[in-house]
């Protein structure tokens, strides 16, 4: 839901909802409401993600195939702030390696 929201989604129901209740989520979605079903907005509040920000865009980075040096250039953050990053990560996820670590993250939904 925090991703989507950054994206500007402006509305959430819930995929078992009535289609009348849909029809009236559309209706206010086209008047320029926001729109989150209760349901969906509960299961946010749960945010098991243990990692900062930062760890996530590390990690992300990895994922996509980036050395250490290159995601501190894309990052603009020096190379030892980058491992900083991944050890806590490596630490908060109980794996060994930083792909181990992105991995991990993007199974949870974390990336």
């Amino acid at each position: 839901l925090r991703k989507a929201l950054k994206l500007r989604i402006q509305g959430f129901v819930s995929k078992s909802a009535e289609p009348a209740h849909i029809a009236a989520v559309i209706t206010a979605l086209h008047q320029g409401r926001r729109w989150i079903d209760p349901d969906v907005s509960a299961l946010a509040v749960i945010d098991d993600c243990p990692l900062t920000d930062r760890e996530t865009d590390v990690l992300r980075e990895t994922r996509q195939g980036y050395s250490v040096a290159e995601t501190a250039a894309r990052l603009h953050l020096a190379e030892g702030t980058v491992r900083n990053y991944l050890s806590n990560a490596m630490a908060k996820t109980q794996t060994r390696t930083r792909h181990e670590a992105a991995r991990h993250a993007h199974q949870h939904d974390w990336l």
